[in-house]
């Protein structure tokens, strides 16, 4: 008889990982897509790949890939634009199967979360019982397969979730085993072999420092040890990564984990050098952020804009306010106002627009905010002095009630062509 060591865990953390979201709840929508490569994001030359089926990365196809060079990897794929509205709506009811399981969720976008289900085990049984109820729900409720990491902390379920996906090889996509469990006594083992890139915090250039150091794998930086690592990396990041290289991850599931901002951004398929087309690009922006502020009930104190340039140099501007805002108007008046600072000449690839400072709505009315004179933009400072939140409460029930594209501001007319997503 198998042992169940799950219930040796302390803490009991699953990660649940959806496998393929946004493009397994197109298959949803479109059956007779269901086997053939597909690929789901910006439709235009400079988008990119958010999502694609396993039939499309046995071609080389994956996420945050340019979407030309998809296109020139699998010429018969099926392209289609993001839904984020649909995808939102499934993760909403994926996520209330999570909370069936226990309270503690900490979201990590729409597709994945974090589980600590130590305190449910009376309940529903092992760790290991309650990530195989998780993912037969999901199957037997919505049709879609997710996968599921069981260990006792977050960067191990989440390594383990990766090590239950579905895998694809020269014959085809090899079925995953769905639910991946590490126990206690075997996390070393399971973790020293991987790429030292699989560490959460080793990004590119500390991965290249790491390498120049023989450092290829997690068990060589367990085996440098903590003082060279600190020499090398400084204090915090290298007792981090020791800590993590040792399969230790002390940081708790966050149950009321929050987005720390809220923006969008989009990539143009020809580079815009008209301010007045851009600042309509803008306004668009801000009008949708403000709708998610005020879904989301919460108000930002800052307005950061993201300028990307044809040669791909980016820049980013920054205003903080004294008091927390929620109207598009309000968004819209302090980030037009960094735009104006900003010389566009050489053409515009990507612009975004982003609100963080995050506070509850109820916190401070939003009765004015300046924007003053920055050196960018010496003799001008805009200034907002009326209150917005009747008309966003007169926004919001007409596109309840109307949709989205229902009522929008004028100057953002035909801007307005891409989702908002928390991040």
């Amino acid at each position: 008889m198998t042992v169940d060591r799950s219930m040796e865990l302390e803490p009991a953390v699953l990660h649940v990982d959806m496998d393929a979201f946004f493009a397994a709840v197109e298959l949803l929508d479109h059956p007779e897509l269901v086997g053939k490569p597909v690929i789901v994001g910006g439709t235009g030359r400079r988008g990119v790949v958010a999502s694609c089926t396993y039939e499309a990365r046995r071609f080389g196809v994956h996420s945050a890939m340019p979407m030309f060079r998809a296109r020139d990897l699998c010429p018969q794929a099926v392209v289609l634009p993001g839904r984020h509205d649909r995808y939102g709506e499934v993760s909403g009811r994926i996520h209330e199967v999570f909370r069936s399981v226990t309270p503690l969720v900490e979201p990590i976008g729409l597709d994945e979360a974090f589980l600590d289900v130590t305190g449910s085990r009376r309940l529903f049984g092992s760790p290991l019982s309650m990530a195989w109820l998780i993912r037969t729900r999901i199957d037997r409720e919505f049709c879609l397969r997710c996968s599921v990491g069981v260990g006792r902390s977050k960067m191990i379920a989440k390594l383990a979730s990766e090590a239950a996906k579905p895998k694809v090889g020269r014959t085809g996509v090899e079925v995953g085993e769905g639910v991946f469990l590490v126990a206690p006594d075997e996390e070393l083992a399971f973790l020293h072999p991987m790429a030292v890139e699989a560490l959460w915090g080793v990004g590119p250039a500390t991965a290249r420092r790491l390498h120049g150091l023989g450092v290829n794998t997690v068990g060589d930086l367990a085996r440098v040890g903590r003082e060279v690592l600190v020499r090398q990396l400084g204090r915090v990041h290298g007792e981090h990564l020791f800590s993590l290289a040792m399969a230790s991850d002390p940081v708790p599931v966050q149950a009321d984990r929050s987005a720390k901002s809220i923006g969008h951004e989009q990539t143009f398929p020809k580079d815009i050098t008209d301010p007045a087309e851009l600042r309509a690009k803008v306004v668009a922006m801000a009008d949708a952020l403000g709708e998610v502020l005020a879904r989301e009930r919460v108000r930002g104190r800052t307005v950061t804009l993201k300028v990307r340039f044809a040669d791909f140099s980016t820049l980013t501007r920054s205003h903080t306010m004294e008091l927390g805002i929620d109207a598009g108007a309000a968004i819209a008046a302090v980030a037009g106002a960094l735009l104006e600072a900003v010389d566009l000449v050489a053409g515009v690839r990507l612009l975004g627009v982003s609100v963080s400072g995050l506070g509850p709505s109820d916190a401070a009315r939003q009765l004015a905010f300046s924007l003053f004179p920055g050196p960018g933009d010496p003799e001008r400072g805009a200034s907002t002095q009326a209150s917005w939140e009747e008309v966003a409460r007169a926004l919001a029930a007409i596109r309840v009630r109307f949709g989205r594209g229902a009522v929008g501001p004028a100057s953002g007319v035909g801007a307005r062509d891409a989702p908002v997503e928390l991040w």
